[in-house]
């Protein structure tokens, strides 16, 4: 099998190069020089145009898109006119699920196959596999079945056709507000550890000790030990967490559907939270207690 990774940066160059350890020949494409540079760098075949690309695959081609969300439909305004009838697109980004319906619709017109795949395994993947949520057509899958295979942790597991355009997508979502409310526990259930200061608690042995046996095991455990081994204070780490954007459709999809996910919304609510230097909410509720209950003030250093 061959096909185009369209999206260099450290995902789409280390699922190319998975791909080519698997035996699929994988050429690359990347807007941007230095990109590519580091793609050819590492072994990969790199092309410096779309048209370049296509020329390199055998007809019907398959082209995986790498890219972000927001950067897909300009992509597809590229591709379109230069495609050809029975080529497949898989988009491996964390895209809108609704906007993978809406482009795979786009794509049908023009007689091309459209595959939406729900990718996790982060920095990863490289060396331990990626989880691949997908999808599509039966036959667009079919025609993907070594790729996937290759992709994955075996080729027996780790990936699954879970429905139509969209479905991949959308379990991508839902995995990722899980991911939010994981995380979040762990936080918190670690900061009231670290809060007993009677105990003196050794946080990275308790980590490592929970990673064996217990039933909070997990993943995110492990790297959540490992960080505590190496920086027991997590010393020079900003208490500023970003969201992808993922966590926020997750929300909007509880709403919609009448799902009550508090969880995940409370993780969500705590990421904005954490990007507040100087809250107001914060400070109106220390004034409100002052009016009420004649509370004392703490004055903060700008007066």
């Amino acid at each position: 099998m061959q096909l185009g990774m369209i999206g260099l940066g450290r995902m789409g160059a280390n699922m190319a190069q998975r791909l080519q350890r698997g035996g699929i020949a994988v050429t690359g494409f990347d807007p941007g020089a230095e990109a590519r540079e580091r793609a050819a760098a590492a072994g990969l075949p790199v092309v410096d145009g779309l048209q370049a690309l296509l020329q390199a695959l055998p007809a019907p081609r398959v082209l995986w898109l790498m890219v972000p969300a927001a950067a897909v439909d300009a992509l597809l305004d590229e591709l379109l006119p230069l495609l050809s009838p029975q080529d497949l697109l898989v988009d491996g980004g964390n895209s809108w699920y609704r906007d993978s319906q809406r482009r795979a619709q786009r794509c049908g017109q023009a007689r091309l196959d459209y595959v939406d795949c729900g990718t996790s395994g982060g920095v990863w993947g490289l060396s331990e596999g990626y989880c691949l949520m997908l999808g599509g057509a039966d036959d667009a899958l079919a025609r993907l079945r070594p790729a996937l295979q290759a992709l994955a942790p075996a080729p027996d597991r780790g990936w699954a056709h879970v429905g139509p355009v969209g479905a991949g997508h959308y379990c991508k979502m839902i995995h990722n507000g899980i991911e939010y409310g994981m995380m979040q526990a762990y936080a918190e259930g670690f900061a009231l550890l670290q809060k007993k200061a009677e105990f003196a608690l050794d946080l990275p042995q308790l980590a490592e000790t929970w990673r064996h046996g217990s039933v909070v095991r997990s993943w995110l455990l492990d790297l959540s030990a490992e960080a505590l081994q190496r920086n027991p204070q997590l010393q020079g780490i900003a208490p500023y967490v970003q969201d992808s954007g993922e966590g926020r459709w997750t929300v909007n999809e509880a709403i919609e559907l009448d799902v009550p996910a508090p969880v995940i919304t409370l993780s969500l609510l705590e990421r904005l939270r954490s990007r507040e230097d100087n809250s107001f909410a914060d400070r109106l509720l220390a004034a409100m207690r002052a009016g009420f209950g004649g509370h004392a003030l703490k004055r903060s250093a700008d007066g």
